[in-house]
């Protein structure tokens, strides 16, 4: 990075430090956890859903999902590797990583099978899979974190959902729950999270999720949750 560029990055890794701080409580943890990180066994794999032909949900607005989840995870990236993490993005372009098909369904099927290899031959993997909600009712809001069925995913997923309640979705009563009938999630061998920041279908809500400022809040609390869950060994 040059220079220049980190000196204006600088108040985006101050956020990220108080969040760490004060969001988790663990003062005397955070002092150590870059170290703690940098010796860490763990891989965490940031998975930008959907892509390519593969556009996802389309927001009230006409934004597809698929750019969404895929600047949220480029934002994301270099947070965990300041904290001392390694990373491997599924996807950094607009793009499907299928390796066979010809229609977009056989595509889809194709792509998914590849996420699914990439997790479970990735020793030490731990699975971050970014999503945007949707729904008829524009009216519900907020970020809601479904789980893996392999181990520690929902303790993981139970403390992301506290943390958006607490600093992204004041008196959000969401409740994380179980990945039932995603076919990633049940089929990943590591512990895994799918993280729905929220609803494409709310105008304002859309809004914030287009905002620079705003993924990077989300950014920080996913980072900041996660070193925190990491550190105390659990996965």
């Amino acid at each position: 990075m040059k220079k220049d560029s980190f000196v204006a990055a600088l108040p985006f890794y101050l956020l990220v430090c108080i969040v760490a701080i004060g969001l988790v409580e663990c003062v005397s943890r955070s002092v150590s956890a870059g170290a703690e990180a940098t010796e860490s066994s763990h891989v965490i794999i940031l998975d930008a859903g959907h892509g390519g032909e593969d556009g996802g949900a389309t927001s009230c607005t006409g934004v597809l999902e698929s750019s969404l989840n895929l600047q949220i995870t480029l934002r994301l990236a270099p947070l965990l590797e300041l904290l001392g993490y390694e990373t491997k993005s599924i996807r950094t372009t607009d793009t499907q990583i299928y390796t066979q098909g010809q229609t977009l369904s056989q595509k889809k099927i194709s792509d998914l099978h590849e996420r699914v290899k990439i997790c479970n031959e990735c020793a030490g993997a731990v699975l971050v899979s970014i999503h945007q909600n949707i729904f008829a009712d524009s009216r519900y809001s907020g970020a809601q974190v479904f789980y893996a069925a392999t181990a520690d995913s929902a303790i993981l997923a139970a403390e992301l959902q506290e943390a958006f309640a607490q600093s992204v979705n004041p008196g959000s009563t969401r409740q994380c729950k179980r990945a039932d009938g995603v076919y990633l999630m049940e089929n990943i061998t590591c512990p895994g999270v799918l993280v729905e920041c929220g609803f494409l279908s709310n105008p304002e809500e859309e809004a914030a999720l287009r905002d620079a400022e705003y993924q990077k809040k989300l950014c920080c609390v996913i980072a900041a949750t996660l070193a925190a869950h990491l550190s105390t060994g659990l996965t």
